[in-house]
């Protein structure tokens, strides 16, 4: 056996192990080093996400905080705009009234109350009044009539006297004195003699009250007169003061007045001459002239114009009739009884009356498309028991109950509020609050997102193509097109 060659065999075998030894003793320290390598980019990614993760939690809260805060501020905008609105309807809705204003010498009240006097004055005033709030529905009982006649009383009681409808003078002076005792917010008023004093009164009387939201219509005793064509055609220029004019009719309507497309409201039944004094003494007994101190001629008392014809001619309420054509337009009350005979019950309507022609029945009969107003589309009706509205609506000033209160409450007001907390409504009263509160628009109209809004986002008193409500507080874009509208005011 060769002892030698076997040691070498073994050494070989040893170093090849060796070898193999050592290169795995680098593998696992390359391996090492390389992880620790992965490890410190890995822990420097961590912690750099670690660091976004936290900057933005800090973002989503701030974000979240910064939402809250637009919140509650929305929502205290809200409530201050739908305060503000309310007292807004509030003092627009205060103290409403309707004016009356009378040219007096040439509507004339009937000689039957003249002839009373102080009686006969107050009579005519509770007459007038009860007629005017009988076409304010169910607001008469907030609504208040101002009456004001203006006339030369000179003038005139000595043109009735020609004519032979006064026997004294001093009792159209009393009947004066009576109408102005008969109400507190009526006035008769001696304009004096001179030419257009009581035109004067009337015109910028009647456009001081439309500025006014309390006035929610004004009626113009004046049909006798064309010299308020003009005035009307000024005035007709907003649509809204259009709805909240009416003339008050006692002689036929003269036909310049009729073109302006004014609403005609005829009483001549219940209080008013249909027609004009007539001069009926002889040429020896003349009237000076109107320059003198005594002439009635500056408003129409004493000139052919006004149905006052020269000496010694008699002008019959026919021929009157025939020599100023009046005949209203279709749309008018006075032509639908134009015809009538005898007169039918006088119900005084302030809306236009039309004629039921077979074009008119047609369109009628015919189904308008369906209207949206917008985007929030058409409010679903409210179903209101009549008896718990008549509850609600009796309830007057500081008695009137919260809308926001009881239709979202509590009333952020508080005890500041100006309407009522402490009553407690049954559910039907409920229901009347929020059909009544369905009655004033909606700040944000159709761009409302307000889910539970109590307010209207389009008119909702339209029936057949009429806005029924006398005092609409809806623009006309809220309206369906083509909507007519009473002849009341159409802000209220």
């Amino acid at each position: 056996m060769d002892i030698s060659g076997g040691i070498l065999d073994f050494v070989q075998r040893f170093r090849n192990l060796e070898v193999q030894t050592d290169s795995k003793d680098q593998l696992i320290k390359d391996l090492l080093v390389y992880s620790e390598g992965i490890e410190t980019i890995l822990r420097a990614q961590n912690q750099g996400l670690l660091i976004e993760l936290r900057d933005a939690k800090l973002d989503l809260d701030d974000a979240t905080k910064s939402r809250r805060d637009l919140q509650q501020q929305l929502q205290e905008v809200e409530t201050r705009n739908m305060l503000i609105s309310q007292d807004n309807s509030h003092l627009k809705n205060n103290n409403p009234y309707v004016i009356v204003l009378i040219d007096g010498e040439g509507l004339l009240f009937k000689q039957a109350f003249i002839k009373q006097g102080v009686e006969g004055g107050k009579r005519a005033a509770y007459a007038l009044r009860t007629a005017i709030l009988t076409e304010c529905g169910e607001h008469a009982s907030d609504v208040e009539v101002v009456a004001k006649v203006y006339a030369n009383l000179a003038g005139l009681s000595k043109a009735m006297r020609r004519d032979g409808s006064l026997e004294n003078e001093s009792d159209l002076k009393d009947f004066s004195l009576g109408f102005t005792q008969g109400k507190a917010t009526f006035d008769f008023v001696d304009v004096g003699h001179g030419k257009e004093r009581a035109d004067n009164k009337i015109k910028e009387s009647t456009k001081w009250n439309l500025r006014n939201f309390n006035c929610k219509q004004a009626i113009l005793g004046i049909s006798h007169d064309a010299g308020y064509a003009p005035f009307l055609d000024e005035l007709f220029h907003d649509d809204a003061a259009r709805r909240r004019v009416t003339v008050l009719e006692g002689f036929p309507t003269v036909r310049e007045l009729i073109a302006t497309g004014a609403n005609i409201l005829n009483l001549n039944d219940d209080l008013f001459r249909s027609d004009k004094l007539v001069d009926k003494v002889p040429t020896s007994l003349s009237l000076p002239s109107a320059g003198g101190g005594g002439g009635v001629g500056a408003n129409g008392l004493g000139n052919a114009a006004n149905g006052v014809v020269g000496p010694g001619t008699i002008l019959t309420p026919a021929a009157s009739a025939t020599s100023t054509p009046s005949t209203a337009p279709a749309t008018t009350w006075a032509r639908a009884i134009s015809n009538a005979s005898p007169p039918p019950q006088i119900t005084l309507p302030l809306q236009p009356r039309p004629v039921n022609t077979p074009a008119r029945a047609a369109a009628q009969q015919a189904k308008p498309a369906p209207w949206n107003p917008g985007p929030r589309g058409v409010d679903s009706p409210i179903t209101v028991v009549q008896s718990a509205l008549d509850n609600i609506k009796k309830r007057k000033d500081n008695n009137k109950l919260c809308n926001n209160h009881y239709l979202r409450g509590p009333c952020v007001k508080g005890d500041a509020c100006c309407f009522e907390h402490r009553y407690k409504p049954t559910k039907d009263e409920i229901v009347a609050i929020a059909f009544l509160a369905r009655l004033n628009p909606c700040t944000s109209g159709q761009e409302c997102e307000v889910k539970d809004c109590i307010y209207g986002h389009h008119c909702p008193s339209v029936r057949d193509g009429m806005c029924t409500h006398p005092y609409c507080k809806f623009g006309t874009a809220d309206h369906p097109p083509g909507t007519k509208f009473r002849t009341k005011s159409h802000d209220y």
